[in-house]
């Protein structure tokens, strides 16, 4: 019997300051024309909480 493995991705959104940081700087980014392909996903990673669990469980 082999141990099966698996992912778990938990998104959830932080504290509203945090949030509120997150949009600012990237509007800020945009309005200082930044390309929208890396300020979006930046503003996003600040504004989420993104953990990604390894998990590994015997049969």
């Amino acid at each position: 019997m082999l141990p099966r493995t698996g992912v778990t991705v938990d998104i959830c959104p932080r504290e509203l300051p945090i949030a509120l940081i997150g949009t600012a700087g990237g509007v800020l980014a945009l309005w200082a024309t930044a390309p929208a392909a890396i300020a979006v996903p930046v503003a996003l990673l600040i504004v989420l909480d993104i953990r990604v669990h390894r998990w590994r469980r015997r049969t």
